[in-house]
Parts: C-alpha cells; sequence; structure tokens
C-alpha cells in the first residue's frame, strides 16, 4: 500500500526534473554554438576553399538570422503550441548541426548556418518560459539559476571547446557535439513535456514582422561587418544602416497604429519587465565585450596558447556557477535590486583592475579578478531574469521570454563591435603618440641599458622598438576598452530603482502558483 502511495508523487516530480533536463540542454546546445565555431574559422576557410570575407558569413548568417526569427517566437509559440515548436525547433537545429558539419564548400555551409539560426532562434526564450511555467512562484529564482548556468556556459566554454575539437579531432565536431544534446532534447520532450493550448484564431502580422526582420537583419549585418568595411567609410555599412532606420521606422509606426501588432506591447506595461530588459541589455553587452576583448589579451598580448587562455577564460564560469547556486537563497532575504546593484559592483571593480593589466600580469591575478566579474554576472543574472517575470501575466510570458532575448542578442552585438571598432582605432592612436617619442635624439633612448637592447642605428633595434611600440599600444587600447565598459557599467547602477520590491513576493512559500505548475 505504501509503494502505490508514493508512486504518484513520484511520477510528477520525475517528470519535472526530465523537463529541467530537456530545456538545460536546449539552452547549452544553443548557447555553445553561438561562440564554439569562432575558433575553427581558420581550418574551416582551407577546407571549404573561402576568401576572408565569404568565411565571416559563416558567422554573420548564423547571427542574422537569429536575430531575426527570436522576435516572433512568441507568437509562434502561442499559435501552435509549444511543446510542438519546441521539439521541432530543437531537431531541426540537431539537423542542422550535422549538416554543418559534412558542408563540402562555403555556399552549403552558409545556407546550413543561416538554418542553425533560424531554428535555433526559438531554443532560449522557449527554454525559459518552460522553465519559469514549471517552477511555483517562490522557487523561481532556483529555477533561473539552473537555466542561467546553461546561457552562461556557451560564451565561456564554447571558444576553450572548440580550440579542443578542432586541434584534437577537426572542425567539424564543433557541429557533431551538437547531436547528443539534440537527441536528449528532443526524446525528453516527446516523452514529458505537456503541450501549452494552441490559439488557432492568431493572425500573423506579416508587414510588422518584415519590417522588424529587415531593420533588425540589416543592423546585425552593419555591426557584423562593419570593423571589416570601415563602417561610415563603406556605402554597404551606410546603406544598411539607412535600411535599419526604415525598417524601425516603419515597424513602430504600424505597430502603434494596428489593433493587433506584430509584438504585444503590453509587455512593456510591466515596470519589472522593462527593468529586466534594460539590465538583460547590460548583462549581453557587458558579458560578450568582455569575453570579445579577453580572449585576443591572452593570446595575443600576454601569448598564451588557445587551450591556456581557454582554461583561464572558464575561471569566469567557475565564479558566475558559484554565484548562482547562492543566489537562489539570498533572494529569499535579500531585494533583487540590492543583489543587482552588488553585482554591478563587482563586475565594475572587476573591470578597474582589468585596466591595469599588462603582458607581465600573472595567472593568480587573472584568475582571482575572472572568478570575481564572474560572481558578479551570476549576482545579476538569476535576479534580474526572476523580477522580469514576477508580476507579468502568464500569457504574456513567451513573448517576454523572446523579447528579453533578442535585447541580450542586439545589446551583446553593438557591444562586441563598439569594443572591437575602439580597439583597433584606440591601438592606432597609442601606436602614434608612442612613436614620437621613441626617436634617437631623445635622451631615454641613449641610456646605455636601453641601447644595449634598442639600438636605433641599427635594422634589428628599429624592428625591435617598433614592435615593443605595438605590444604598449595594444596593451594601452585594451585598457581603454575595459575602462569604456567600465564606465557604462557603473552608469547602469541607478537604474535599479526601476526595479519594484520583490523580497514580500519571493518570501510568499506557502502562496499557491499563480500558473500550472508540474509539481
Amino acid at each position: 500500500m505504501a509503494t502505490s502511495a508514493a508512486a504518484p508523487v513520484a511520477v510528477p516530480g520525475l517528470r519535472r526534473n526530465m523537463v529541467t533536463i530537456c530545456a538545460m540542454t536546449a539552452t547549452i546546445m544553443q548557447a555553445l554554438d553561438t561562440t564554439i565555431a569562432n575558433v575553427a574559422l581558420p581550418y574551416m576557410q582551407g577546407s571549404l576553399s573561402a576568401s576572408q570575407d565569404q568565411i565571416n558569413w559563416v558567422l554573420t548568417s548564423y547571427i542574422v538570422a537569429a536575430a531575426i526569427m527570436t522576435a516572433p517566437v512568441g507568437w509562434i509559440a502561442n499559435r501552435f503550441g509549444r511543446k510542438r515548436i519546441f521539439i521541432i525547433c530543437s531537431a531541426g537545429f540537431t539537423i542542422a548541426s550535422v549538416m554543418c558539419g559534412l558542408a563540402q564548400d562555403i555556399n552549403q555551409m552558409v545556407l546550413f548556418r543561416l538554418l542553425q539560426g533560424v531554428f535555433g532562434a526559438a531554443l532560449v526564450p522557449l527554454s525559459q518560459a518552460v522553465m519559469l511555467d514549471s517552477y511555483a512562484l517562490h522557487e523561481r529564482a532556483k529555477a533561473m539559476s539552473i537555466w542561467g548556468m546553461g546561457v552562461m556556459m556557451g560564451p565561456i566554454m564554447g571558444p576553450s571547446l572548440g580550440a579542443w575539437l578542432t586541434e584534437t579531432y577537426s572542425w567539424h565536431w564543433v557541429f557533431f557535439v551538437n547531436i547528443p544534446f539534440g537527441i536528449v532534447t528532443v526524446a525528453g520532450l516527446l516523452v514529458f513535456m505537456d503541450e501549452t493550448k494552441a490559439d488557432r484564431a492568431l493572425r500573423f502580422d506579416w508587414f510588422g514582422f518584415a519590417a522588424l526582420a529587415i531593420a533588425i537583419g540589416a543592423m546585425q549585418v552593419a555591426l557584423d561587418r562593419g570593423e571589416q568595411l570601415g563602417w561610415l567609410g563603406s556605402n554597404e555599412i551606410i546603406a544598411e544602416i539607412i535600411v535599419s532606420i526604415v525598417g524601425f521606422y516603419y515597424f513602430f509606426a504600424h505597430s502603434l497604429t494596428t489593433a493587433k501588432p506584430f509584438i504585444q506591447f503590453a509587455i512593456f506595461r510591466d515596470r519589472n519587465f522593462v527593468g529586466g530588459c534594460v539590465f538583460m541589455a547590460v548583462m549581453g553587452l557587458v558579458l560578450f565585450s568582455t569575453m570579445a576583448l579577453s580572449s585576443p589579451y591572452l593570446q595575443n598580448v600576454i601569448g598564451y596558447p588557445i587551450l591556456t587562455a581557454g582554461v583561464l577564460l572558464a575561471t569566469r564560469g567557475c565564479g558566475t556557477f558559484v554565484a548562482m547556486m547562492l543566489v537562489g537563497r539570498f533572494m529569499r532575504y535579500i531585494e533583487a535590486r540590492t543583489l543587482i546593484i552588488g553585482g554591478l559592483a563587482l563586475m565594475s571593480l572587476s573591470l578597474f583592475f582589468m585596466t591595469g593589466w599588462t603582458d607581465q600580469t600573472d595567472v593568480p591575478t587573472i584568475v582571482v579578478v575572472s572568478i570575481a566579474q564572474g560572481f558578479g554576472l551570476g549576482l545579476v543574472f538569476v535576479p534580474l531574469s526572476t523580477v522580469a517575470f514576477l508580476t507579468l501575466p502568464n500569457h504574456l510570458r513567451t513573448d517576454g521570454t523572446s523579447m528579453l532575448t533578442l535585447m541580450r542578442n542586439v545589446a551583446s552585438s553593438i557591444g562586441i563591435s563598439v569594443v572591437i571598432a575602439q580597439l583597433t582605432e584606440g591601438g592606432r592612436r597609442a601606436y602614434a603618440v608612442l612613436n614620437e617619442h621613441v626617436t634617437p635624439f631623445n635622451h631615454a633612448m641613449q641610456m646605455p641599458d636601453v641601447r644595449g637592447i634598442i639600438d636605433m642605428s641599427t635594422d634589428a633595434g628599429r624592428a625591435m622598438a617598433d614592435v615593443m611600440i605595438g605590444l604598449q599600444a595594444q596593451i594601452i587600447a585594451f585598457s581603454l576598452d575595459y575602462q569604456m565598459v567600465m564606465v557604462f557599467t557603473l552608469c547602469a547602477i541607478p537604474l535599479a530603482i526601476m526595479i519594484g520590491s520583490t523580497k514580500v513576493a519571493l518570501r510568499k512559500q506557502s502562496a499557491g502558483p499563480d500558473h500550472a505548475v508540474i509539481e
């Protein structure tokens, strides 16, 4: 009798755990693929006989497709059912990954990466919506901690895992690695996930979608190719900026005057959701821009091999995971906005120390600063993911998760473009200023100790001086970039006032679920 009575309790608990695992594998699969292919590009270029401009489209096609298809995820899930779309997108992403690994030329690779972006766009917002629906209100902080680990794992572990797979096996395996994740996700969702009610009466706003897709697509292409083509010095970039501005104009003009717009603007009436969008943009910018800076700094300035650099970058992930394991409990007693302020302050402090890094910075310093920065990221990510949906109505949740993902993606693209452009320009300016002072007439250059190393009267000495000037110029440029990101992070701290009180709501342990919860 005791056994039979216990069975009904165990099975639903198992279902929720399995749905959580499936949501996590989908998140990890998509998050990894945003960065894992970057390090394999030089190997792909030779294998696929592609030019530098052609191989860059392997990244651009994925980014643009994912950005465009993130926006309609809410409508598609509401129209056809979340489970059906989740399974189709997971299976499609896995199949597209296999096709990428089997691509024989650059045209096939770009096409299959485009399909990857189309199917992968829905995985992160749908997985977040599933996690939110699977846990009661007082457990959402724990759920977002679990989900956040998967989101953070991609950009942190992707480069090092991609480097290891490429060097140990081949570039094909950066795509084949998705196969086990995809199989687990699809099989688990088929068996354990319940379908949501599909609203067959929904009609698609084709004009709104087309205007937004053109605007986002043109903006993403401009951001991705701007540095390569010289920004406003290129007619292509100017044309893309104009197309993006016109697209956004028609999208907002249409959406604010039509009865049923493509995006439900009701989500922006929720104060906490708006605050979550703002800080998710901050997170996307800081996380990905520092990733774009840290990897080349460790490899090009300090001189670490790519696997060593990947291990050092992974220490930031360790700090993030620790914070995410603890922050769920912190939120029972500490306001979410307090945790967010503390996380932003810790991130700013770590960036301040990074402005002082040189080519002589030792490993312990890098590890400590990286762990501290990762801990700050974790303190921010989980509270804002919880707060954003704390008071948002249930029927707007999927729309909210897709919008939050879109904000993070767009902000990360902007952040990467800005810091790389500033790094290039800052390096040129610093080199020009330093070069003015390195002459045979400079008294410092005439000192015996200096002349023993750099003799400006010989070709070898001048070559040595040029290398040293270039290295110091790069260090200064990186320092200025870290300083810029630090100032941006500090400016975001006062915006925490946008977030309402959360402690009372999250401590209602006895309150019933405000949605259908898998118990």
